[in-house]
């Protein structure tokens, strides 16, 4: 069976938009960079990927056990539909602020307890488990090989690091800090407006 690049695209189209919304793991990478330095905020952001890692290895495989029973797979569909929905209507009823926390103290480097602040940031926040639940089951078909569902979680890690490890380095650049502040309300309603056509699409599927 030949690789499904429509599949792909819809997962990592959705994925990708979700990051660009700043949530818990963003503020928490913000304030590990200003308050320990790039480091420790690098070591943050593999602990987030991990968790991310663990719900997508969780979500695939409720995806596989879903062949069974297609009437389940079909609800979770439109659960992710409606999900999708309900997320871009909060993206575009955002109001565009950032508050960057403050950062007392001396830079410090302490790696592995950052990494591990990140990991449970990850694990303990139940809209990643909803999130991937909901996109896996309303995009990935039963069928798709368990290989190919691999590549999409291996993208999807990779992708929650890079991004992470971007804010990271981000946050030390004033200048990238004030573009971001400035165009926040955009990429707000930008995220919306494709979450939205994403569920419309998932739907026509």
């Amino acid at each position: 069976m030949s690789f499904d690049f429509t599949q792909f695209g819809l997962v990592a189209a959705a994925h990708f938009v979700a990051l660009l919304s700043p949530g818990p793991d963003f503020f928490l990478i913000m304030r590990t960079r200003i308050v320990h330095g790039l480091r420790p905020a690098l070591a943050t952001s593999l602990g987030i990927a991990l968790a991310n890692a663990a719900y997508i290895a969780l979500a695939l495989t409720g995806v596989s056990l879903l062949a069974r029973f297609p009437l389940l797979f079909a609800a979770l569909k439109w659960a992710g539909c409606l999900y999708l929905l309900w997320l871009g209507l909060l993206f575009l009823r955002s109001d565009g602020q950032l508050t960057v926390p403050s950062a007392p103290g001396t830079p410090r480097e302490r790696l592995a307890p950052n990494f591990v602040q990140g990991f449970l940031s990850g694990i303990l926040n139940p809209k990643n488990s909803l999130f991937y639940t909901l996109l896996f089951g309303a995009i990935v078909a039963p069928a798709t090989p368990a290989g190919e569902q691999a590549l999409y979680g291996l993208w999807m890690v990779g992708a929650v690091f890079a991004w992470d490890a971007a804010i990271a380095r981000g946050v030390g650049q004033p200048r990238l800090l004030a573009w971001f502040r400035r165009h926040l309300r955009h990429i707000e309603r930008g995220s919306g407006v494709v979450m939205i056509a994403l569920a419309a699409a998932i739907a026509w599927r």
